[in-house]
C-alpha cells in the first residue's frame, strides 16, 4: 500500500499555476485603462502538464531520488522549466477606440472562477492533509 500519492503534489502545482493565472487577470484589470494594452493569458493545461512533468508526477515510474547514491537532486519545484510564466501568450482580441483589448466583464469573470477553483483547490489539499493527520494519529482526534 502506498501511503502517499500523487494528489498533494497535483494540489501543489494546481495551486500555483492557479495563483500564476491570477496575477496574469489581475494585470490584465489593472491595465484596463491603459491605451494600445493588449491583454495576456495563461495555458492551464499547458503550464500544469509542464509543472507536472518536471517535478516526474506526470510520469510515475520515473525515478524521484537522485541518480547518484549521496548526490541531491536539482530539480526543484520552481525551476524556470516548469514556470508558469513561459505559458503567457498576448490574447488575440479586438481593441476598443483606444487600441486596448482587456475586456472588464470577461476579465472579471475569469477572475472569479479562477478564485473558486483555487478555493476548490486549497479545500482539497486541506482535506487530503486531515485525513494523513488522522491516520497518523492512529485514528485519535
Amino acid at each position: 500500500m502506498k501511503l502517499f500519492d500523487t494528489t498533494l503534489d497535483r494540489l501543489q502545482a494546481s495551486l500555483d499555476v492557479r495563483l500564476a493565472r491570477q496575477n496574469v487577470l489581475g494585470g490584465n484589470l489593472s491595465n484596463v485603462d491603459t491605451p494600445g494594452y493588449q491583454p495576456r493569458e495563461l495555458d492551464f493545461n499547458a503550464a500544469m502538464k509542464a509543472r507536472l512533468a518536471a517535478t516526474g508526477v506526470a510520469n510515475p515510474s520515473l525515478p524521484s531520488a537522485p541518480s547518484v547514491e549521496g548526490h541531491l537532486s536539482v530539480a526543484t519545484a520552481n525551476s524556470a522549466a516548469d514556470s508558469p510564466d513561459r505559458f503567457v501568450t498576448v490574447a488575440e482580441g479586438q481593441g476598443g477606440l483606444d487600441g486596448n483589448g482587456v475586456d472588464l466583464d470577461r476579465t472579471m469573470v475569469e477572475l472569479s472562477r479562477n478564485a473558486l477553483l483555487y478555493g476548490a483547490s486549497t479545500r482539497s489539499a486541506g482535506k487530503k492533509l486531515a485525513i494523513l493527520r488522522y491516520v497518523a494519529s492512529d485514528g485519535v482526534g
